[in-house]
């Protein structure tokens, strides 16, 4: 298994894996991507900004996800209380390519993001997700994320979520 920063011959493949997401949301009757966001455009700024990471199994980019550091301008106005307020990396986008659903990718992903964050010495991890997003609010419990409070983006309510990692 790699994971590695993505390249611009990756965002087909990307956005390819979103698109499938974006629809099993859809079907799960969730809100959240029903928006138009993600798009292509959000996949092609990721990569322009070096923040766009796939995971590989082989050579086939089985999951993706955007990961930044102190970079989430919503996250100040934070209806709630984070665990910490120093350094953070937060995570966005996450996806897992229909065909290797269930394998266990997911927690790779996430495994891959602790990794990242502490090699750069941070050892806080925020994410948000919607309320009614049931795959990912599973990943947060079992990850022993913690809830902190609620975030606003795209003026649509999001739970926000922080791991201090030891």
């Amino acid at each position: 298994m790699i994971f590695r920063r993505a390249t611009i011959s990756d965002a087909n493949a990307i956005w390819n894996i979103l698109e499938q997401a974006i629809e099993r949301r859809k079907l799960e009757r969730s809100n959240q991507w029903q928006d138009g966001y993600p798009n292509i455009d959000v996949v092609k700024s990721d990569i322009k900004k070096s923040v766009a990471y796939v995971l590989l199994e082989g050579s086939v980019i089985v999951g993706y996800t955007a990961i930044l550091i102190n970079d989430e301008p919503e996250y100040e106005k934070l209806q709630g209380t984070w665990l910490s307020n120093g350094d953070y990396v937060v995570f966005h986008r996450v996806a897992i390519s229909e065909d290797y659903l269930g394998r266990g990718y997911a927690n790779q992903l996430m495994k891959q993001i602790e990794k990242f964050a502490l090699a750069q010495n941070i050892f806080s991890i925020k994410a948000d997700t919607n309320f009614d997003n049931t795959a990912m609010l599973r990943i947060f419990k079992k990850f022993n994320y913690s809830y902190c409070g609620t975030v606003y983006l795209r003026n649509s309510p999001r739970r926000a979520y922080e791991k201090v990692l030891i």
